[in-house]
């Protein structure tokens, strides 16, 4: 438990950061959805289901491309550059 409570304080600005998108993400999510259905019931259970199912399908991808660029050399990546696929394609 002491562990966990050391990697939320250190990283509690990224879960703070991480746990409001995840709150607007599931208020447009199920605006999205009402407006579509206009069943608050399906709304509601979409707008929840749709960025769990999105964050966990996130977390694979990022793997994915961190074993892609770990098989890069080293020299294609200045090493004061962090790697960002955001970054790399725009947003």
């Amino acid at each position: 438990m002491a562990r966990l409570r050391r990697i939320a304080h250190t990283h509690r600005y990224a879960l703070m950061k991480t746990g409001t998108y995840y709150v607007l993400h599931i208020s447009v999510a199920a605006a999205v959805a009402y407006a579509v259905t206009g069943n608050l019931w399906a709304a509601l259970t979409l707008s929840l289901l749709e960025p769990t199912v999105q964050a966990v399908a996130y977390f694979f991808h990022e793997r994915a491309w961190a074993r892609v660029l770990a098989r890069k050399p080293a020299t294609s990546t200045p090493p004061s550059a962090p790697v960002s696929l955001h970054a790399a394609v725009g947003g």
